[in-house]
């Protein structure tokens, strides 16, 4: 499984921005696909999650600013960020897993497969 985002910039406090990330290879062997970042200095942090249900979660900070969602037919998925505030910037990527209930999706160890990331950058 390959993935491969895109979409990082930057943007002001305030802005949007719309992350990709294609997926190739063996799409059948994951479940679930989610979203991390890793601001400089910290942990990587789960962002949000969506499996093959459209079952969703979101971390607590990003609730109700941010959607996830995927085109199955292009085997993409999508992270719509809204009203970016300065704790946003970071590295995103994008994870795929299996085998892990939904409560455990937002920790690094669900996932088996990771894209290299894109860089967010909000000003202000």
């Amino acid at each position: 499984v390959r993935l491969v985002e895109s979409g990082g910039g930057s943007v002001q406090t305030g802005g949007s921005l719309r992350l990709s990330c294609a997926a190739s290879g063996y799409t059948y062997s994951y479940y679930y696909m989610g979203w991390f970042r890793q601001a400089p200095g910290k942990e990587r942090e789960g962002v949000t999650t969506i499996d093959n249900d459209g079952i969703t979660s979101y971390a607590d900070s990003v609730k109700d600013r941010f959607t996830i969602s995927k085109d199955n037919a292009k085997n993409t998925l999508y992270l719509r960020m809204n009203s970016l505030n300065p704790d946003a910037p970071a590295m995103y990527s994008c994870a795929a897993g299996s085998g892990y209930a939904n409560w455990h999706r937002l920790h690094n160890y669900a996932y088996s497969y990771w894209g290299q990331g894109t860089l967010v950058t909000v000003s202000s």
